[in-house]
């Protein structure tokens, strides 16, 4: 299975100078655990909500005056659109991240993948988790 199957294809971007503040609020309102700073064409960096956390709030700073350079996470990781699942799993265990942009084969970011993605998919088509959730269907019935 590729990963053009799992990927979000509405990928926000956020701006290189915008403030951890609005980056915040901006994940807030997106229901999302991080964005990727830049455009589609020239991606610079990756701010996740744990990078808020601990790079701002923790250390005491003015998430208003720290910007998305101060503190992204660089360099950028990502897969191919047309890359399977397992190579996308493998990339993230490599490097320990959640999350990955997708890239066309000019290197345009044509989307955003998830270990939440990968897991729901995984787990919807897995006979097991089926097996079991049908168990539990008709014991409760029953």
């Amino acid at each position: 299975m590729k990963i053009e199957s799992v990927m979000t294809r509405h990928v926000e971007f956020a701006g290189a100078e915008d403030p951890a503040s609005e980056l915040a609020v901006m994940m807030g309102d997106l229901d999302v655990g991080g964005l990727p700073i830049g455009s589609e064409s020239e991606i610079l960096g990756v701010v996740t909500d744990r990078d808020i956390l601990y790079r701002v709030v923790a250390r005491g700073l003015d998430p208003k005056a720290v910007t998305a350079t101060d503190i992204m996470s660089t360099p950028v990781i990502g897969c191919r659109r047309d890359d399977s699942i397992q190579t996308a799993m493998d990339l993230m265990g490599a490097h320990r991240v959640r999350r990955l942009v997708v890239r066309d084969e000019a290197g345009a970011v044509v989307g955003w993948v998830t270990l939440a993605d990968l897991s729901r998919k995984l787990l919807v088509e897995s006979q097991t988790v089926q097996s079991a959730l049908q168990d539990l269907s008709r014991e409760s019935a029953g």
